[in-house]
């Protein structure tokens, strides 16, 4: 069974197994990769219980095609890996992004490239979460910041991936993840669960038809539905099509279906901004340095407040743009890696404010003297 409500004690890798049973999960597949192999560790006990599956796969490629295929036969479908594993599913998922297949991916991040140092933290997968497939097209990046969040973030992977038929990546971080934290789990009717639309009528249903909100509704296979799913360019029918302009039609509604919708997935937490001139963007575990920053730089009488990115694709850049066009002056994007979320929010000011960066190559957190030493500067 689902844990029961109540207060638990428990790491942002258990967090989001749970969660991720709360959500509805009944299927996962995964090979071990540190740092997240507890996620997988605890599913392989935890799914039997709950009536679900868990395969281990021969490596990430078949992992990853496996919850693919799992999402089509009508289950809640997710897999977890870190940075090498993340890079072995890239193809996938623009399979799963071209065939509009909701999957829940957990790269908790390590430092990197290559191998590099598999226990230590790290926040480099950021362009490779939105770019690392070939070709046009969007995904969904949520990041927590807690544990806490862990479990909270999983549930809403799920419905994102859901809602809008699509790939949704926890950006997760080796710190927050070996992280033992305080959870609450609600009482099941404060928890939303968001499941897919299914098709009206089978006499009338074409597979890749949207319905007005870009996103169309998905059959489970052996329900009586015939479709064809194909990661070639396809028509409403889901048969390849090599015609340029089922091309444009189909990448444009791709995009459309979650830059449309992008005010409804951006979630952005401000923490002291309604009087900041200098504002510290940071996402998960770097939010904790951001926080005593804060209150070091309150201390000495600067003006500073937190963007707490929880969302990171879709990029919040008009938000962004709202506040270095009312007021705030610099922006100080902390980030462990060399400056991946700097060239968004410098891209998103439009030259209205200006932007430093505090990075750290991987390995450790920016301290919170660190930070206040370039606010320092740029005060």
């Amino acid at each position: 069974m689902s844990l029961p409500a109540g207060i638990y004690f428990m790491s942002g890798n258990d967090a989001v197994a749970e969660g991720a049973i709360i959500a509805g999960c009944r299927f996962f597949a995964g090979y071990p990769i540190t740092p997240s192999s507890e996620i997988a560790e605890r599913l392989s006990r935890r799914l039997p219980e709950v009536g679900g599956i868990f395969i281990q796969g021969e490596d990430e490629i078949a992992s990853i095609m496996a919850i693919i295929g799992a999402s089509w036969g009508g289950l809640k479908a997710m897999t977890a890996t870190s940075g090498p594993g993340f890079s072995l599913m890239q193809e996938s998922i623009g399979f799963a992004a071209m065939t509009e297949t909701p999957v829940v991916i957990v790269n908790v991040q390590r430092a990197g490239p290559s191998t590099g140092m598999p226990t230590y933290v790290g926040q480099g997968d950021v362009m490779q979460a939105k770019w690392g497939s070939h070709g046009p097209y969007e995904i969904i990046a949520i990041s927590p910041s807690s544990v806490q969040e862990c479990f909270d973030f999983t549930i809403r992977a799920f419905n994102l991936a859901e809602k809008y038929r699509v790939p949704v990546i926890v950006l997760m971080d080796e710190r927050l993840s070996h992280l033992y934290e305080k959870v609450r789990v609600p009482p099941q009717d404060e928890i939303i669960i968001i499941n897919r639309k299914k098709p009206k009528s089978k006499e009338e249903f074409l597979p890749f038809m949207p319905d007005d909100d870009l996103i169309p509704p998905m059959p489970p296979v052996g329900e009586g539905y015939f479709f064809h799913v194909t990661g070639l360019t396809h028509d409403e029918k889901g048969y390849p099509k090599m015609d340029p302009n089922v091309q444009e039609k189909l990448i444009r509604r791709l995009c459309d279906k979650i830059r449309k919708h992008a005010d409804e997935i951006i979630d952005i937490e401000m923490h002291m901004m309604d009087d900041a001139k200098i504002a510290i963007v940071a996402f998960g575990s770097v939010v904790r340095s951001a926080m005593r920053t804060i209150k070091i730089a309150r201390k000495n009488g600067a003006k500073v407040g937190l963007i707490n990115l929880k969302t990171i694709w879709p990029f919040p850049e008009k938000q962004i743009y709202e506040l270095a066009s009312n007021g705030v002056e610099h922006f100080v994007v902390a980030e462990v890696n060399y400056g991946q979320v700097f060239l968004e929010v410098q891209r998103a000011v439009r030259g209205e404010a200006e932007v430093h960066g505090v990075f750290k190559m991987g390995g450790a957190l920016p301290s919170p003297l660190e930070i206040w030493s370039t606010i320092n500067k740029v005060m």
